[in-house]
């Protein structure tokens, strides 16, 4: 039995762009672009720690939410968090994060 054609998604419609370091110098020229950027600088570092510790680690988004005694999509939740103004994960939220990469959470202020 022959399948059904498929619709025409927004998937289908889907065709990104190459992004060049010759693009990002184009745009951080600008000053609004580079005012934004910069803004994001801290959620970004965070961001890079949480990901560089899992990667570290060897490990999953599942692997850290067993150990985290929660669900992978809670970790992928966490994980796209700080790179979003919409939720600010919690001291201890980032605590089990660290631990479950068998890293100890360090706040520091410069």
């Amino acid at each position: 039995m022959a399948s059904k054609p498929r619709k025409a998604g927004a998937a289908d419609r889907y065709d990104p762009l190459a992004h060049t370091a010759e693009d990002t110098a184009h745009a951080l020229a600008r000053p609004d672009v580079r005012a934004a950027y910069d803004a994001l600088e801290e959620e970004y570092a965070a961001l890079d720690a949480l990901l560089g510790a899992r990667k570290e680690a060897g490990l999953t988004q599942a692997e850290v939410a067993e150990r985290m005694g929660t669900t992978a999509s809670a970790v992928s939740r966490l994980e796209s968090s700080l790179s979003s103004e919409r939720h600010s994960p919690s001291f201890s939220t980032l605590r089990k994060y660290a631990a479950a990469c068998g890293k100890k959470l360090v706040i520091s202020l410069a």
